[in-house]
């Protein structure tokens, strides 16, 4: 007689599948802390895959790259291996290659779009200078 019992929880869990939903791979590898923070991140438009803006729902594969800004700064990752459950640290670094540009220091991140307080909205002029700063 065959064994039909599903793995369940007391089973392995599946670690690779050929695709995983975008923001479920971005929780499963820790980029956010809750997967409804990395959907919303999607929703607004906040995660790039291969350079178009991505929906929570699209699929990612191996070598796809995905782009999150978050927390003040941009991840840039390519995917090693799609999971689809949370992994632990020591996993979840293998599943990616982070293309990250360095995290500013405390005295660049205070020298950009400091202004006076009071000073009212920027100007147009002044927003063009702000981005030219930042890189965009």
């Amino acid at each position: 007689m065959a064994d039909t019992k599903s793995t369940g929880a007391a089973g392995p869990a599946p670690l690779e599948a050929g695709t995983a939903r975008v923001d479920a791979w971005i929780w499963s590898v820790r980029l956010t802390k809750t997967r409804s923070v990395a959907a919303t991140a999607c929703r607004a438009g906040h995660v790039k895959v291969n350079g178009e803006r991505a929906k929570p729902a699209q699929q990612v594969r191996a070598g796809d790259e995905v782009r999150l800004f978050h927390a003040g700064r941009e991840r840039v990752v390519v995917v090693r291996r799609p999971v689809t459950k949370r992994v632990g640290p020591p996993v979840a670094v293998e599943c990616f290659v982070d293309n990250s540009p360095p995290v500013p220091t405390a005295v660049e991140a205070a020298a950009v779009g400091l202004r006076e307080r009071g000073a009212g909205r920027p100007t147009k002029r002044e927003r063009r200078e702000f981005d030219s700063l930042r890189g965009r």
